[in-house]
């Protein structure tokens, strides 16, 4: 018997390595490479401190928006057709920016430039991820009762993509702008070949509304409500969400000014935390094989809130690292019960509208946490985040108290 399922689990695995996961693997790290890199490559180009911060807002800005148009054109295109033309067509912007700053290296050219690459490349990775997020689950909906797996191998390649991303960018700055894009051009071309070999997605029927952002969005919403498991988990990561994102926002605020150390040291933080995560992610694969999905995403929402409560109350720099490592590391785990929920609840002709109301509302409380920060005194911060993971941990306790009945996690 397990002479036969060897082979057969070897081609299936290599079969995902083709079609899955050598695709996201170029995909994200274009993704994390571009993300971190423009905002370096305005740095470089203008000098302007705050032209490098509209970079930033420009890249995320049409992001957000072009959330939901991005599911809707998924879910009737198919996901190996939206990620192949959209990783394309970063490819085909990122060269020409690259052949334009050849010509002009300074001037309003090279400013008007990198600009617009920032607001072009933040919409074109939105619908390449969305099609690679809609392909993943498709993978995990193949491999039944293995979801959780193929789900983290997906988790793990973007975060090793958060993780080297922004040093890939700083080392290929070294060699110019013009070099840098065109790398970060080749990978995502890379990633519109492999694309190419991704399996076709189920489409929504020819009556669904066409390509419209609020109807996809509202589709999402419905969904949602329709899955009540998956709506207590959104909630709950939500509000977890918040206390996370606080503590990124206010990061440069606590490590520098609370604890004296350099800004280096803010980045080390983060880097600390990726790390943590991608244990976290692999740990939990195998966890989940013998305990099911909610015992595991119970013991992470509790890492993740003791963590964070933490966190906030943290004497020293070291204990402060540790402490945001672990709640990321919770985190990491919560991700990969959300992701393999995702698959196994959301009709496949809707995922993609339903994926981007999921990260949409996953989302919001990031420009929230920006905003608390600039309006919160530093010396108040702690206070604030204490405030913050007290409410992620109640909304965590009450989402997988919530949980703890319902088939699908039992599994």
């Amino acid at each position: 018997m397990s002479a036969a399922v060897t082979p057969r689990h070897a081609r299936h695995t290599g079969g995902l390595m083709r079609s899955i996961y050598l695709p996201r693997t170029a995909d994200a790290l274009a993704f994390a490479t571009s993300t971190y890199g423009i905002p370096l490559l305005v740095l470089a180009t203008t000098r302007s401190a705050a032209l490098t911060g509209a970079a930033f807002a420009l890249e995320w800005i049409p992001r957000l928006a072009a959330f939901g148009w991005a599911g809707s054109v998924v879910d009737r295109r198919g996901a190996s057709v939206v990620f192949h033309l959209a990783s394309l067509g970063r490819a085909l912007a990122l060269a020409a920016g690259a052949v334009l700053l050849h010509l002009h290296p300074s001037g309003t050219v090279a400013g008007a430039t990198v600009m617009v690459l920032a607001a072009t490349t933040g919409v074109l990775t939105e619908f390449s991820y969305i099609a690679a997020e809609t392909a993943g689950a498709a993978a995990g909906r193949r491999a039944g009762r293995r979801a959780h797996r193929v789900q983290a191998v997906l988790l793990g390649i973007d975060q090793t993509a958060t993780l080297a991303g922004p040093a890939f960018a700083a080392v290929l700055l070294l060699a110019g702008p013009p070099p840098m894009l065109a790398m970060i051009s080749v990978l995502s071309l890379l990633a519109a070949m492999l694309a190419l070999r991704t399996p076709p997605s189920p489409v929504a029927p020819a009556r669904a509304p066409k390509g419209q952002s609020g109807a996809g969005l509202l589709t999402g919403w419905r969904t949602i409500r329709s899955l009540p498991a998956l709506g207590w988990l959104v909630t709950g990561l939500t509000l977890s969400n918040l206390a996370t994102g606080l503590l990124q926002a206010a990061g440069p605020v606590i490590v520098v000014k609370h604890f004296g150390q350099s800004t280096t040291a803010v980045g080390l933080v983060w880097s600390a935390a990726a790390a943590a995560t991608l244990l976290s992610v692999t740990f939990c694969r195998f966890a989940i094989d013998r305990l099911g999905l909610w015992p595991v995403g119970a013991a992470c929402a509790a890492l993740a809130s003791l963590g964070c409560l933490a966190a906030a109350q943290a004497p020293d720099y070291r204990s402060y690292l540790v402490l945001v490592a672990v709640l990321m590391a919770g985190e990491g785990g919560m991700t990969v019960v959300l992701r393999t929920l995702r698959s196994r609840l959301i009709p496949p002709e809707k995922f993609g509208s339903t994926l981007s109301a999921t990260i949409l509302i996953l989302l919001l409380p990031f420009p929230v946490a920006g905003v608390l920060t600039a309006l919160t005194p530093p010396d108040a911060l702690g206070h604030v985040i204490t405030a913050c993971a007290a409410l992620q941990a109640i909304g965590l306790f009450c989402s997988f108290a919530r949980l703890r009945t319902d088939p699908v996690l039992r599994t």
